[in-house]
């Protein structure tokens, strides 16, 4: 036996240990599994090795419906992903569209490398032009964030792709009929294993009609938001209010509001005690 079949074997064998181990936990999960698909969500990401999507959001089989290419790019050409589009939200009925690129991503990193037009010239190259063109437009801006470049550059490709989603026939044709599905923008960290929420939703085309430019978000990026951040503004939101000093106007951690002090949500609060 040759290392190819050596290898390929490894595989087949962590298949049955895996398939012992679930229905160990629960006899009947393939049987349910087999007899129905209805995942809650349609999940856009990118092809890298690292960033398997239902481990990330800790969901079993059939609990999310997924489409991946390389840097997570949404092409109006691109069949594929078009039919996984219409399927997921005309028969499988998802609510939630989730774009989710990675920090790090090589796609972007080889967007960048060739924005001269000196890099290769293969499909991969074709594929990631709007990448390209994305990065000439705002180089100036993303050389001069205070940001890794690539990281902001990762960023604002999840902005455009939720941008492109959004105008698809697809979803334009959904929400004229009332249909409830909104596309999410996030982002995963390789380096912690944490989704960042780049808090950009459309749930409808009044909406996709009102998001911020490209260029506005780059004159005024937003920190995308974990978890764990969000678990802590919601614990600093139940302490006293004796013990609590507004940030003030230039105030970024999300607890309160960038405008005046009456639309941040402590001062909701504090009108209703």
């Amino acid at each position: 036996m040759g290392r190819a079949e050596t290898v390929l074997d490894e595989l087949f064998d962590n298949n049955f240990a895996w398939a012992g181990r679930k229905t160990a936990e629960d006899p009947t999960f393939f049987r349910r599994l087999a007899e129905q698909q209805a995942p809650r969500f349609l999940w856009i990401g990118c092809s890298d090795s690292r960033v398997p999507a239902n481990d990330v959001v800790g969901l079993d089989p059939g609990e999310i419906f997924v489409h991946r290419n390389i840097a997570n790019v949404v092409h109006s050409s691109d069949m594929n992903m078009l039919a996984v589009l219409e399927f997921a939200v005309e028969v499988l009925r998802v609510r939630h569209i989730i774009v989710c690129g990675h920090y790090g991503c090589g796609g972007v990193r080889r967007a960048l490398e060739n924005a001269d037009g000196i890099g290769g010239s293969g499909l991969v190259d074709h594929w990631l032009a709007p990448v390209v063109e994305l990065y000439v437009r705002h180089r100036v801006a993303v050389e001069a964030s205070a940001a890794n470049g690539l990281d902001r550059m990762c960023e604002l490709n999840i902005e455009m792709q939720v941008r492109r989603l959004a105008a698809t026939p697809v979803l334009k044709s959904a929400w004229a009929r009332g249909m409830e599905v909104t596309v999410h923008g996030w982002i995963y960290g390789i380096g912690d294993g944490l989704l960042r929420d780049l808090g950009t939703t459309v749930s409808s085309s009044v909406e996709f009609a009102a998001l911020p430019s490209l260029d506005a978000l780059m004159a005024a990026p937003v920190e995308p938001m974990t978890a764990a951040r969000r678990h802590a503004i919601a614990a600093f939101l139940e302490m006293d209010m004796e013990d609590i000093a507004p940030c003030g106007t230039g105030c970024t951690c999300g607890a309160f509001g960038l405008g005046t002090p009456e639309a941040s949500p402590l001062a909701a609060r504090q009108e209703t005690r």
